[in-house]
Protein backbone atom coordinates (compact mmCIF):
# COMPACT_ATOMS: atom_id res chain seq x y z
CA UNK A 1 0.00 0.00 0.00
CA UNK A 2 1.34 3.30 -0.97
CA UNK A 3 2.11 6.13 1.64
CA UNK A 4 2.59 9.72 0.98
CA UNK A 5 6.16 10.87 3.08
CA UNK A 6 7.10 14.33 4.05
CA UNK A 7 10.54 14.20 5.36
CA UNK A 8 11.58 17.55 6.33
CA UNK A 9 15.09 19.54 7.84
CA UNK A 10 17.01 22.98 7.98
CA UNK A 11 18.48 24.27 5.57
CA UNK A 12 21.98 21.62 4.62
CA UNK A 13 20.45 18.98 5.78
CA UNK A 14 20.80 17.08 2.46
CA UNK A 15 17.21 16.82 1.34
CA UNK A 16 17.37 16.97 -2.29
CA UNK A 17 20.62 14.71 -1.89
CA UNK A 18 18.73 12.20 -0.63
CA UNK A 19 15.42 12.67 -3.09
CA UNK A 20 18.39 12.67 -5.71
CA UNK A 21 19.82 8.77 -4.10
CA UNK A 22 15.87 8.15 -3.68
CA UNK A 23 15.51 8.31 -7.22
CA UNK A 24 18.86 6.16 -8.41
CA UNK A 25 17.70 3.28 -6.24
CA UNK A 26 14.52 3.03 -7.68
CA UNK A 27 15.92 3.94 -11.42
CA UNK A 28 18.44 0.89 -10.60
CA UNK A 29 16.02 -1.69 -9.99
CA UNK A 30 14.37 -0.99 -13.45
CA UNK A 31 11.64 1.40 -11.85
CA UNK A 32 10.08 4.70 -13.75
CA UNK A 33 10.58 7.61 -11.48
CA UNK A 34 8.67 10.80 -11.62
CA UNK A 35 10.86 13.81 -10.31
CA UNK A 36 9.33 17.18 -9.68
CA UNK A 37 9.71 20.52 -8.45
CA UNK A 38 7.89 23.43 -7.73
CA UNK A 39 8.00 26.65 -11.28
CA UNK A 40 8.85 28.69 -8.58
CA UNK A 41 12.42 27.16 -7.49
CA UNK A 42 14.49 27.91 -10.49
CA UNK A 43 18.31 28.25 -9.13
CA UNK A 44 19.58 25.37 -10.87
CA UNK A 45 17.57 25.54 -13.95
CA UNK A 46 14.29 24.98 -15.02
CA UNK A 47 14.20 20.99 -14.82
CA UNK A 48 16.61 20.10 -12.85
CA UNK A 49 17.16 19.52 -8.50
CA UNK A 50 20.77 20.02 -7.97
CA UNK A 51 22.41 19.14 -3.99
CA UNK A 52 24.83 21.03 -2.45
CA UNK A 53 27.35 17.98 -2.37
CA UNK A 54 26.36 17.78 -6.62
CA UNK A 55 24.04 15.28 -6.73
CA UNK A 56 21.40 16.02 -9.55
CA UNK A 57 19.01 14.60 -11.37
CA UNK A 58 16.34 15.95 -14.37
CA UNK A 59 12.95 16.99 -13.05
CA UNK A 60 9.27 18.06 -14.46
CA UNK A 61 7.07 20.56 -12.36
CA UNK A 62 4.54 20.37 -9.92
CA UNK A 63 2.15 22.67 -11.86
CA UNK A 64 2.25 20.38 -15.09
CA UNK A 65 1.30 17.30 -13.11
CA UNK A 66 -2.55 17.27 -14.31
CA UNK A 67 -0.92 16.52 -17.69
CA UNK A 68 1.86 13.90 -17.04
CA UNK A 69 0.95 10.13 -17.66
CA UNK A 70 1.52 8.05 -14.56
CA UNK A 71 1.14 4.94 -16.00
CA UNK A 72 4.57 3.34 -15.76
CA UNK A 73 5.14 5.70 -12.43
CA UNK A 74 6.63 3.64 -9.33
CA UNK A 75 6.69 6.19 -7.70
CA UNK A 76 6.69 10.44 -7.71
CA UNK A 77 9.47 12.56 -5.68
CA UNK A 78 8.99 16.00 -4.98
CA UNK A 79 11.76 18.13 -3.91
CA UNK A 80 11.39 21.75 -2.13
CA UNK A 81 8.01 20.64 -1.11
CA UNK A 82 7.54 23.33 1.52
CA UNK A 83 6.30 25.64 -2.25
CA UNK A 84 3.19 23.81 -2.59
CA UNK A 85 -0.09 24.92 -1.95
CA UNK A 86 -2.23 23.01 -0.77
CA UNK A 87 -4.29 22.09 -3.74
CA UNK A 88 -1.08 20.18 -5.35
CA UNK A 89 -0.39 18.45 -2.05
CA UNK A 90 -4.03 17.10 -1.93
CA UNK A 91 -3.67 16.04 -5.68
CA UNK A 92 -0.04 14.00 -3.92
CA UNK A 93 -3.02 12.38 -1.70
CA UNK A 94 -4.83 11.57 -4.69
CA UNK A 95 -1.87 9.82 -5.98
CA UNK A 96 -1.22 8.06 -3.32
CA UNK A 97 -5.03 7.24 -2.60
CA UNK A 98 -6.38 6.75 -5.86
CA UNK A 99 -3.40 5.17 -7.80
CA UNK A 100 -1.10 3.32 -5.38
CA UNK A 101 1.85 5.40 -5.87
CA UNK A 102 4.23 6.73 -3.45
CA UNK A 103 5.01 10.16 -3.19
CA UNK A 104 8.00 11.20 -1.04
CA UNK A 105 8.17 14.91 -0.46
CA UNK A 106 11.25 16.94 0.50
CA UNK A 107 11.29 20.22 2.05
CA UNK A 108 11.68 22.56 4.94
CA UNK A 109 9.51 22.73 7.65
CA UNK A 110 9.41 26.34 8.59
CA UNK A 111 10.95 29.52 7.20
CA UNK A 112 13.30 32.49 8.31
CA UNK A 113 10.69 33.87 10.99
CA UNK A 114 10.03 30.08 12.51
CA UNK A 115 6.40 30.14 10.56
CA UNK A 116 5.27 26.92 8.70
CA UNK A 117 5.56 27.46 4.72
CA UNK A 118 2.08 26.02 3.16
CA UNK A 119 3.10 23.32 1.86
CA UNK A 120 4.82 22.07 4.79
CA UNK A 121 1.69 22.77 7.18
CA UNK A 122 -0.70 20.37 4.35
CA UNK A 123 2.03 17.63 4.42
CA UNK A 124 2.05 17.73 8.24
CA UNK A 125 -1.49 17.20 8.04
CA UNK A 126 -1.78 14.54 5.10
CA UNK A 127 1.29 12.80 5.02
CA UNK A 128 1.18 9.11 6.56
CA UNK A 129 4.90 9.22 7.40
CA UNK A 130 6.83 12.03 8.39
CA UNK A 131 10.44 11.88 8.92
CA UNK A 132 13.10 14.51 10.49
CA UNK A 133 16.42 14.67 8.21
CA UNK A 134 19.05 16.41 10.54
CA UNK A 135 21.64 18.33 10.17
CA UNK A 136 23.60 20.61 13.00
CA UNK A 137 24.35 24.28 14.13
CA UNK A 138 27.61 25.60 14.32
CA UNK A 139 27.49 24.85 17.97
CA UNK A 140 26.88 20.78 17.34
CA UNK A 141 23.08 21.18 18.51
CA UNK A 142 20.19 19.56 16.00
CA UNK A 143 19.63 22.48 13.79
CA UNK A 144 16.20 23.05 13.29
CA UNK A 145 15.68 26.68 12.24
CA UNK A 146 16.38 27.95 9.10
CA UNK A 147 18.33 31.72 9.30
CA UNK A 148 18.21 34.20 6.67
CA UNK A 149 21.83 36.58 6.90
CA UNK A 150 22.38 39.99 5.77
CA UNK A 151 25.51 41.85 6.99
CA UNK A 152 26.15 39.61 9.43
CA UNK A 153 23.10 39.48 11.44
CA UNK A 154 19.92 37.31 11.44
CA UNK A 155 16.99 39.04 9.76
CA UNK A 156 13.50 38.73 11.22
CA UNK A 157 10.92 40.13 8.66
CA UNK A 158 10.55 40.36 5.36
CA UNK A 159 8.96 38.07 2.78
CA UNK A 160 8.40 34.59 3.37
CA UNK A 161 10.00 33.50 0.05
CA UNK A 162 13.35 35.03 -0.82
CA UNK A 163 15.47 31.94 -3.18
CA UNK A 164 18.99 31.40 -2.00
CA UNK A 165 21.25 29.20 -0.59
CA UNK A 166 24.18 29.45 1.59
CA UNK A 167 24.74 32.76 0.31
CA UNK A 168 21.70 33.97 2.96
CA UNK A 169 20.22 31.17 4.84
CA UNK A 170 22.13 29.17 7.61
CA UNK A 171 20.55 26.40 9.63
CA UNK A 172 21.02 26.99 13.48
CA UNK A 173 19.34 25.11 16.66
CA UNK A 174 16.72 27.07 18.30
CA UNK A 175 18.74 28.75 20.99
CA UNK A 176 21.07 30.32 18.38
CA UNK A 177 18.08 31.23 15.91
CA UNK A 178 16.21 32.62 18.96
CA UNK A 179 19.31 34.71 20.30
CA UNK A 180 20.60 35.60 17.01
CA UNK A 181 24.09 34.27 17.82
CA UNK A 182 26.23 33.55 14.36
CA UNK A 183 29.03 31.79 16.00
CA UNK A 184 31.36 30.91 13.40
CA UNK A 185 29.36 32.06 10.91
CA UNK A 186 29.63 36.02 12.27
CA UNK A 187 32.49 36.67 10.23
CA UNK A 188 32.01 34.73 7.04
CA UNK A 189 31.04 36.55 4.42
CA UNK A 190 28.09 34.78 3.31
CA UNK A 191 27.45 36.59 -0.01
CA UNK A 192 30.99 34.54 -1.52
Amino acid sequence: MAKLYFRYGAMGSSKTANAVMVQYNYRERGCEVLMLKPKLENRDGATIVRSRCGLEAQCRFVEELDGIDLTNIACVIVDEAHFLTREQVKKLVDIVDERDIPVICYGLRTDFRGELFEGSRELLCWADTIEEIKTICWCGRKATFNARVQDGHIVREGEQILLGGNSQYISLCRKHWRSGELGAFKNLNLED
